[in-house]
């Protein structure tokens, strides 16, 4: 692979702006390249030819052997050199600006100078802005690391105080007792290490700030485990009066300054934060509050670890883009400038800097101290997860489960039209009962097809979904994990359609017509047990964080809304007929004879009302949390978002009562307030939630920014969302095509509006992918245990 590709690839995708253009310096050497072949053809040439015969003489030139005699003496820099100096690379300071490179180009003279000095321009722009950068984002991590210092310091008096309620008593006996089991870890210690090991080991000296080495970490794995510490910081202290060291706990006056940090993530804290109580909490020193403690900031250290291999990788990969540009440069240029503008770039700030290792090793050897139990192959796993493979197994199943599913579809309609079942006397009983039973499937397979295309596409355009949601690391779903759950429940589903209609129609079989009918409803029997399966298998990880999801949207606006919440209750607004099955399936086998295939549902007054509230229920939470981001973040564009959301309950309230009830006043009362949501949803969908049609917008009538190369798309995305939002028009118009069943045009109109919502997805996400680009904005926050009073330690 090429470096600029491979240069592209391992970018941070958030922080694209912030790398160095290596594409357009790349092009103005094609420049540069161009003007040297217009101008000196002959001169090449005759070069050309001069080499060959070159080349050609040092075959016959004598042999100077595989071994060198004599080693020459250092080449010093001779009045040649600098009179053939191409460059001239200068460190200035310019005020508040700090440090900016600035490079003279001695060469403008020669032909095409004008194209090298741009070149040179552009190539200190580039190193600029990289190095302003990445000062910026080392005082932010150095910051965060005094943070994290004492959230330590918090997290191991806290640990003492739990471990020891009466508090540490500095005693001769428990000091002794200490020192022996410190003494006895040592000399075992010294009986397995080698004796260049053992020079280089000291117990750790702080937290963050402790003075120690990777290499020291890993053999500190197996020595200090039967020190006992109370998970407390160590600090060495000498007695004299047994002259042997011994180690006393940290202070525990900090907890004087610290209170628990309780964000607004539980209904109790909500209506706290609601009633203006305060938001932090008085310490209580229990072995639960400890173990929450500890994993809240186990995760803090996860997340700003994470960020230190990304900002390293980051001075790394535009260390070699300035490298591999510079050696094209010399190769198109014929010059030997790449040598002075590199000793500049490796003596900056980027290339010297080495807070951010310092700060990796620290981190590698705390996590492992107090989050593993000084075992260091169990704190690097964790710290450094390994990316999800792709396995093969995953896409033979994948592809093998799609054909399964093309087989039952071919044999369903082969059975149809050779018993010719569309013209039988049960067929209208069928398309009541059985249809709206079995096309809760259909909607959940279509919309799990959609998400996979998404997935397909937010990786090929480099959108950073993961991220936006908030997956675990490694634990994320590919497209063909969600393609493989979704055809397994389409072969589930058409498998029992099948038998369904072979024992319907075998007069062999009757006496087992009652199980026939139960087939649907052991079919979501399993998908529910599946899903609220609480056993590590079928992507557990994946199921729980749905499941949390959706109950943060059922209890909406008791828990703070993020995106992942807000992004299951607009894709379940799109369900509302799957919302609707699943109500005709408590109707249908608690209150109907499905024995006998009969029902009242369509005619009892409690069915009716429910359609209209399992109708309006998924707006309704969508309504609620835009109250609830109305309310904290004090957005009138939450406000207006969910005016949207009301419009859109009294439009689908209106489209079912002129579905019961019929009538003229009905139909214009749906209609005019279908028209009034639908161009409001169109208008929102378009403008703000895609960020498409900016009137100055460098792309006319789209946006600034674009991840798909063809613009046309986004055109014919805006064309089809617009028609797709049409397909109420069926509801209000009673309109039909090829004089299909109205079950069958119900389930058309919900098909597509899924595939409008799967539309929707990737470019909604494509918009708040830009948006964190444009912020930098790569990395979660994660919420602190501790909130430190630093104005009370002032005062004291």
């Amino acid at each position: 692979m090429k470096f600029g590709k491979e240069f592209a690839s391992q970018m941070v995708p958030e922080w694209q702006e912030a790398y160095m253009d290596y594409e357009f310096l790349k092009t103005l050497l094609k420049e540069i390249h161009l003007f040297k072949q217009r101008n000196k053809p002959a001169a090449a040439a005759s070069k050309s030819k001069s080499n060959s015969l070159r080349r050609n003489l040092t075959l016959y030139r004598a042999f100077s052997g595989l071994t060198k005699r004599a080693l020459s003496s250092p080449r010093t820099q001779t009045a040649s050199d600098l009179e053939n100096q191409v460059i001239i690379v200068n460190n200035v300071r310019r005020g508040e600006e700090g440090e900016h490179s600035e490079t003279m180009f001695l060469m403008a003279a020669d032909d095409g100078g004008e194209y090298e000095m741009v070149f040179f321009k552009k190539l200190d722009d580039e190193f600029n802005k990289v190095l302003k950068f990445y000062k910026l984002k080392v005082e932010e991590v150095i910051k965060e690391a005094e943070a994290l210092n004492k959230q330590m310091e918090s997290l191991i008096a806290f640990r003492v105080k739990v471990e020891n309620p009466k508090g540490w008593i500095n005693s001769l006996e428990e000091s002794s007792q200490l020192a022996s089991e410190v003494a006895a870890s040592r000399a075992a210690l010294f009986a397995t290490t080698p004796s260049a090991a053992r020079a280089s080991r000291r117990v750790p000296m702080d937290v963050i700030d402790e003075e120690s080495s990777s290499n020291q970490g890993q053999s500190d794995e197996s020595g200090d485990d039967n020190i006992k510490e109370y998970g407390m910081k160590m600090k060495p202290v000498i007695s004299k009066r047994n002259d042997i060291q011994t180690i006393r706990p940290a202070p525990l006056e900090i907890l004087q300054h610290v209170k628990f940090n309780t964000s607004q993530e539980t209904p109790r804290s909500t209506i706290k934060g609601f009633l203006n109580l305060p938001n932090q909490t008085d310490l209580k020193f229990t072995r639960d509050n400890l173990k929450k403690a500890e994993q809240q900031l186990k995760n803090a250290f996860i997340e700003f670890y994470h960020k230190l291999r990304l900002l390293k990788s980051y001075s790394f990969l535009n260390i070699m883009a300035f490298s591999k540009i510079m050696k094209k440069y010399d190769k198109v240029a014929s010059r030997n400038a790449s040598k002075s503008y590199m000793k500049m770039v490796d003596n900056s700030y980027l290339g010297s800097s080495d807070e951010v290792s310092k700060l990796i090793e620290r981190v590698e050897v705390t996590f492992i101290k107090h989050f593993s139990n000084s075992n260091r192959s169990k704190g690097m796993n964790v710290l450094r997860p390994k990316k999800k493979k792709e396995r093969h197994r995953v896409t033979f199943s994948m592809g093998f489960l799609f054909g399964c599913t093309v087989s039952l579809i071919l044999a369903l309609v082969l059975i149809i039209r050779a018993r010719n079942l569309l013209d039988k006397a049960g067929r209208a009983l069928y398309m009541e009962t059985m249809f709206p039973l079995y096309s809760l499937f259909g909607f959940i397979v279509l919309h799990m097809v959609m998400y996979a295309a998404n997935i397909y596409f937010w990786r090929r355009y480099r959108v950073n979904y993961s991220f936006i949601f908030g997956f675990k690391q490694g634990t994320e779903l590919g497209y063909r994990e969600i393609l493989l759950l979704g055809f397994s429940l389409s072969v589930l589903a058409l498998a029992s359609v099948l038998a369904n209609l072979d024992m319907e129609m075998d007069p062999v079989t009757q006496e087992y017509k009652a199980i026939t009918e139960l087939l649907p409803l052991g079919l979501v029997v399993l998908v529910i047990v599946v899903m609220l399966c609480p056993l590590n298998i079928i992507f557990h990880s994946s199921r729980f964080f749905l499941l949390v999801c959706l109950f943060h949207c059922i209890l909406a606006p008791l828990y703070k809304v993020t995106l992942p919440d807000f992004f299951l209750a607009d894709q379940l607004t799109s369900q509302v007929q799957a919302l609707r099955s699943l109500e005709f399936y408590i109707c249908y086998y608690g209150w109907g004879d499905y024995k006998l295939r009969q029902n009242s549902c369509q005619k009892n007054d409690v069915f009716k009302t429910f359609s209209f509230i399992v109708a309006a229920v998924p707006y309704w939470w969508r309504l609620l949390q835009c109250l609830r981001c109305l309310y904290e973040e004090k957005d009138p564009m939450q406000g207006y978002n969910g005016l949207k959301y009301l419009l859109t309950i009294i439009a689908v309230c209106a489209r079912s009562a002129y579905t019961l009830n019929k009538g003229f006043s009905w139909k214009l009362i749906a209609l005019v307030a279908s028209v009034l949501a639908a161009v409001f949803s169109t208008y929102w969908d378009i403008v703000i939630d895609w960020g498409l049609f900016q009137r100055n917008s460098k792309n006319r009538w789209l946006r600034d920014k674009l991840l798909i190369p063809h613009k046309s798309a986004y055109f014919v995305a805006m064309v089809l969302n617009v028609l797709l939002r049409l397909a109420w028009m069926q509801t209000v118009m009673n309109i039909t095509i090829f004089s299909l069943h109205r079950q069958t045009m119900v389930a058309l109109v919900a098909s597509l509006e899924i595939i409008r919502r799967g539309l929707w997805n990737f470019f909604r996400l494509e918009n708040e992918h830009l948006n964190n680009v444009g912020k930098y904005r790569a990395f979660k926050s994660v919420p602190l245990p501790f909130n430190y009073d630093e104005d009370e330690d002032k005062d004291e």
